[in-house]
This record gives structure tokens, sequence and C-alpha cells, in this order.
């Protein structure tokens, strides 16, 4: 047994130093092959560090309620966790970007697991450049009530969820959202 696995080991150790040999052969060969690209000097985004902020039940309602100005106001319940949700995201941000000088105000609500809040969420936001727009939930402090005084559709059963409002115009979407949908809902607050 012992001089099978020494023997395993040789075999492994000479392997490696041909598979070194060879990597090397090629990288030489690409050196004399290859143009050297120089390195871009245009600015590349920065990554805004992502923030914890929670929010209450009480916190949110604040958010989701009658604002007395021209502006929309578009709350998008979602977890990391949830595929739809991770689908729909892209549509949301070339929204974002296409009205960004416009009087629209995008709010993400994670409802992930306050474990996974420093850790996915965090991530989740930094990767997508929505560290600004994230507010965190804990989704165990919800109760029927709160469903029941924000919505008239939803009562937390599934996500996404998309909330809009301007005035006393609402909108509330279960599901998730394609592109035309979203650009159809946004449009009718105009």
């Amino acid at each position: 047994m012992k001089k099978l696995v020494l023997g395993l080991m040789i075999l492994a150790t000479l392997s490696a130093c041909k598979k070194e040999t060879k990597v090397a052969e090629n990288e030489e060969n690409m050196q004399n092959d290859s143009i050297t690209v120089p390195e871009s000097n245009e600015p590349t985004e920065a990554i805004i560090p992502f923030k914890e902020v929670e929010l209450s039940p009480e916190q949110t309602s604040k958010i989701l309620a009658k604002q007395n100005n021209d502006t929309l106001y578009v709350a998008n319940f979602f977890a990391t966790w949830c595929g739809p949700c991770m689908r729909e995201i892209p549509h949301f941000k070339e929204k974002m970007e296409e009205l960004k000088s416009q009087p629209v105000k995008f709010t993400f609500i994670s409802i992930d697991e306050k474990s996974d809040w420093s850790s996915k969420v965090k991530v989740f936001a930094e990767e997508n450049n929505l560290s600004k727009n994230i507010v965190l939930l804990d989704g165990t402090k919800l109760t029927p009530k709160f469903f029941t005084a924000n919505f008239k559709q939803w009562d937390g059963g599934s996500i996404p969820f998309t909330f809009m409002r301007k005035g006393d115009k609402t909108d509330e979407t279960v599901g998730m959202m394609s592109k035309e949908m979203l650009d159809e809902k946004i449009n009718s607050f105009k």
C-alpha cells in the first residue's frame, strides 16, 4: 500500500512538472504571437459601498404613503433568493437610467433574512450598483395588518411585488414584470 501511494505521489509530481513546462512554452509563444493592448484610460464606475438601512414596517408604510409632490415612487419588494425578482431587476435598472433626470424614485425593499443582509444583499447591491436604492425589511415583523393597511392586492404571499404611487394614483403588480410591462405601467403615470 505504501509503495502504491508513493508511486502515485511521484507520478503526480512528474506530471505537474510537465504541465508547468507546457504552460511556460505556451506563454512564450503567446508573447511572440500577440499584440499588447494598452490599458484603457476611461474611468471605471466606482462601486458604492452598501450600507444596511433597516426600516420598520411603520417606516416602510411611510415610504409607501401618498406624497404631496409630482414624483412617481416605485417600490419593489424582492429577495436575492427569488429567481423572478432577479430576472426583472435589469428592467428596473434600465428604466432608472432612462429616467434619471425625471421625478421618479426607485426603492428596492429587500425581505431577505437578516443573516443574509451583510453578505448576499450587500454583494447584490454592490454588483448591481443599487447600494443607494436598497433598504432592508425584516419580514418576520410583517403582520397581515401591514398588508391590508398598505395594499389592495398584495397579501405578502409572493414576490416580486411592485407598488407605484404618484399622488392619489397607485398601481400594484404581484409577480415578475417584463420590460414592456414596466414601461407601460410607468408611462401610465405621465
